[in-house]
């Protein structure tokens, strides 16, 4: 799954012209023209990126645990996090998935 998500993150940052000049990291929008918001899909990009460190980190966290070093509260915490991650990440795809079926079934 986590392959995925960087799937999706290098194609939306390609799809945006992000790809050459990175988000920093913190920064969680990309830069802007004056009086406009920040652009969609640098935003997505952006945090579908977090999201796949974030599920990396908790399968890491995974390992370490079953190599004894690092403590079960630990990897519990990690897991736990990168589940409710994994669980924003299907919701916000349900939701562009839904807002892309009702824009095709928009009369022109």
């Amino acid at each position: 799954m986590t392959d995925g998500l960087s799937i999706v993150a290098a194609s939306l940052r390609h799809v945006s012209g992000a790809g050459a000049t990175p988000i920093a990291a913190g920064a969680g929008r990309a830069a802007a023209p004056a009086g406009q918001g920040p652009d969609f899909s640098a935003v997505l990009a952006d945090v579908a990126s977090g999201a796949a460190e974030k599920l990396h980190a908790g399968e890491a966290a995974a390992i370490s645990g079953i190599t004894g070093t690092a403590s079960v509260q630990e990897v519990v915490q990690a897991v736990m996090s990168a589940e409710q991650t994994l669980q924003a990440a299907i919701a916000i795809r349900d939701k562009v998935v839904a807002a892309y079926q009702e824009i095709s079934r928009m009369a022109i």
